[in-house]
């Protein structure tokens, strides 16, 4: 009987796993297939003709409507919508650049390795960063070196990532010469020192949430009954703090940062302006100056799908490492 009773309980855990992981799925797919409609609509609100942009600001009304028959502005916006869902669908891409006329995926893929990269390194250092200060913090509570560190999230959190970005440029580029005032270096080590200082301002904007998360929790952690007991029994200090405060503060601070990827993302696409990277944040404000809708439409449609993807992977693994979320989702 109690065997019997454990095999329905592990059956229903099972279930309801699996239940919740199918409801974040479809919760994804809805989401994405908004932001899908929305990127479509709200670029043809915005004012400006691409037939204008390519023909020039002397060019004749026969010319501009021959223009639009071509690139299929001339028809009614229902048939364009299914043209632009058609051929998302069955080619990933969102049709050929107006300007250029190559396809918006293959301009997105050939500027997404540098403005990957830079989103990479800037979560990295945002986490070190954040875990190094949070410690600190934590471990020194109400001491000088905790007030330091707490006032440090209150001043930096309304600071404009871009005056960040030229702020540091003034300070450690032009009167210390620590970095590149902008672009690209050359080779791998090239690309990762010129990308150094991007990322850094990127990282800027993510720390101070990160930091006044991450020390709440660990002082929860710090206070808790098991802790200590922990410290009764002898363990030393470093090891209750590397291998059990940490380790039950960080899911959190995870799931925070999962919440603000779409801003580190947006963040980022603004920073590459900043330094000069021809990322995919120049492409997009050169497609938003020029009404080039295909690339814009990409753009948009794949940083929001990466923002759900990432959004849901850490929702899982937050999940899967928090037993007490299991079937409470």
């Amino acid at each position: 009987m109690m065997k019997s009773n454990k095999t329905l309980n592990k059956s229903a855990g099972i279930n309801t796993s699996y239940s919740w992981l199918v409801t974040a799925l479809v919760r994804a797919l809805v989401v994405i297939l908004c932001v899908m409609t929305a990127v479509f609509f709200i670029i043809r609100i915005v004012p400006g003709d691409p037939a204008k942009m390519i023909l020039g600001e002397y060019s004749t009304p026969e010319a501009i409507e021959s223009m639009h028959h071509t690139l299929g502005l001339d028809l009614p916006l229902w048939e364009q919508f299914t043209r632009f869902v058609k051929t998302l669908l069955t080619h990933g891409d969102t049709g050929n650049s107006i300007i250029v006329g190559t396809s918006a995926r293959e301009l997105i893929a050939e500027r997404a390795p540098v403005t990957l990269l830079l989103i990479v390194m800037a979560c990295v250092l945002a986490i070190i960063i954040a875990l190094l200060l949070a410690t600190l913090a934590a471990t020194h509570k109400d001491k000088l070196l905790d007030h330091l560190i707490r006032i440090f999230p209150t001043i930096t959190l309304g600071m404009p990532i871009f005056w960040v970005g030229l702020l540091l440029i003034l300070v450690l580029s032009v009167r210390l010469h620590w970095f590149p005032v902008g672009g690209i270096g050359e080779g791998w080590n090239g690309t990762l020192y010129s990308l150094t200082l991007p990322a850094i301002t990127v990282a800027f904007s993510q720390i101070p949430t990160l930091v006044r998360s991450l020390r709440a929790q660990m002082l929860e952690v710090l206070e808790s009954d098991f802790v200590v007991t922990l410290k009764a029994a002898g363990i030393p200090s470093r090891v209750i703090l590397f291998k059990h405060v940490l380790r039950n503060s960080a899911l959190p601070t995870l799931m925070l940062l999962g919440v603000n990827i779409s801003y580190l993302i947006g963040g980022t696409l603004v920073v590459e302006q900043v330094f000069g990277i021809k990322g995919i944040g120049s492409l997009l404000f050169t497609s938003i100056s020029k009404r080039d809708f295909p690339v814009i439409q990409g753009i948009a449609l794949y940083c929001a799908i990466s923002v759900v993807i990432i959004s849901l992977l850490i929702e899982i693994i937050s999940w899967w490492l928090d037993p007490r979320t299991k079937g409470k989702q």
